[in-house]
């Protein structure tokens, strides 16, 4: 007898990565074996996660998510997972791949911190310039 293992999709932004098992259950959401309110404390991250659902016209109390996310901020993990989310929602059914496409849930943001540069105080900014 195998157990079936769980489908996993990731999402990822900036250096954040989220890894998401979705099933049908009792809307219990987990983050990192936590909570989703002790994980994300503001609202709109909490509102951030569960843009797929209401782009799909779903309803979250339905599905059962667990969530691993490591790395970058707390906003950025809040992005990954809903990449991730919408990954797994057209995953299950195929026709809400042009709903969530047309919201730009499926489109991973590729923005990443730009390296600091020798000879310069960051990225871009140079030392200040002194004539005499």
């Amino acid at each position: 007898m195998t157990a079936k293992t769980p489908q996993v999709f990731t999402g990822r932004r900036k250096t954040s990565v989220a890894r998401v098992v979705l099933r049908k259950g009792s809307g219990q959401v987990l983050v990192n074996n936590r909570d989703y309110k002790d994980y994300f404390p503001t609202e709109l991250l909490r509102y951030k996660i569960f843009e797929p659902f209401r782009a799909a016209q779903l309803d979250p109390s339905e599905y059962d998510i667990r969530v691993n996310v490591k790395g970058g901020g707390i906003t950025g993990q809040a992005e990954a997972t809903r990449l991730a989310i919408a990954r797994t929602l057209v995953h299950l059914d195929e026709n809400l791949r042009p709903v969530l496409r047309a919201q730009g849930l499926l489109t991973r943001d590729p923005r990443m911190v730009e390296r600091k540069k020798y000879g310069r105080r960051k990225a871009r900014r140079r030392f200040q310039f002194s004539k005499r």
